[in-house]
């Protein structure tokens, strides 16, 4: 028969001593958020329904729903989806799996880490400056796409590059050996073990722009756009937009004698569709790693 020894009771008790204060680190950083949502959700129930989602504002701002600004917020963030993940995709690929180490490459990979280090206030100037004057565009949402498809650009470069890096060489070399180009390689066995941290990059994308308001401020969101009601196209690309998080701020610091509920459920909404978005693509990676056979 064996029996613990006392060093492996000391043992067992310093590991669950860590395991408990490893809980309550993860708890104090778990209750701030559900206390936030819950406050968030209390406050905002009086004006929660289906009709704010899929109306106007109207009355100044005061009543109605956010149709306009909800959907101005969906284009926005598809664009810049469109534009910025498969530039970022790209760029990962080549300085991952084509790039030799230089000093071009190395001025890349600083370029890359220190715009994710630029305020978004400057990057709505260059939106300004850069596409809707030199090149333009004007005040649109295709003008405030391209200026949050640069800022996020950082993001999904990184976590993409870090993605391919984690695919074993050996799986590179196996299709190397049996005569598959580097592009081949890439396409047919790189990318797909990898998609699971590119939609890491493209949910931390999506996060982000949807909450800005700096850089659609200047290039693209208005104070107020009434458009057809139910209408999923109302928009153009040409147009200027409402978005959420523009409408919450001129709600809250603009608009006197509004609902006391009416930025707290705007809020809601906001959290909402980004939890939303996020929730899906954390389900079809999970799905997609659960395929892996490595």
């Amino acid at each position: 028969m064996f029996t613990e020894t006392p060093l492996v009771r000391r043992k067992a008790r310093a590991e669950l001593v860590a395991k408990c204060v490893f809980g309550a680190m993860a708890l104090c950083m778990v209750t701030p958020l559900l206390l936030i949502i819950t406050h968030l959700v209390w406050e905002a129930a009086p004006l929660l329904s289906f009709e704010f989602l899929t109306t106007n504002p109207t009355g100044g701002m005061r009543e109605g729903g956010i149709w306009s600004a909800l959907l101005g917020t969906i284009y926005l963030v598809t664009v810049s989806l469109l534009i910025a993940a498969p530039v970022g995709v790209l760029a990962a690929v080549y300085l991952n799996e084509y790039a030799r180490e230089s000093w071009f490459t190395r001025v890349i990979n600083l370029a890359v880490v220190n715009l994710a280090g630029v305020p978004s206030i400057v990057h709505a100037l260059f939106g300004l400056g850069a596409f809707v004057l030199f090149a333009g565009i004007g005040r649109s949402i295709l003008a405030a796409s391209l200026t949050l498809a640069v800022m996020t650009l950082p993001v999904i470069i990184a976590s993409t590059k870090e993605s391919l890096g984690a695919v074993p060489l050996a799986f590179r070399e196996a299709c190397w050996n049996v005569g598959a180009t580097r592009w081949q390689t890439i396409r047919r066995i790189v990318l797909p073990n990898s998609i699971t941290g590119i939609l890491t990059g493209v949910i931390l994308q999506v996060s982000r722009t949807a909450g800005e308001t700096a850089p659609i401020m200047f290039t693209g969101a208005v104070f107020f756009k009434k458009v057809p009601e139910g209408d999923i196209f109302a928009y153009s690309i040409w147009d200027q937009c409402m978005a959420l998080s523009m409408h919450l701020f001129t709600i809250t610091t603009q608009v006197t004698d509004a609902p006391k509920a009416l930025p707290y459920a705007t809020a809601v909404v906001l959290l909402g569709a980004v939890l939303s978005v996020n929730l899906t693509a954390i389900v079809v990676r999970s799905y997609l790693r659960s395929r892996k056979k490595w």
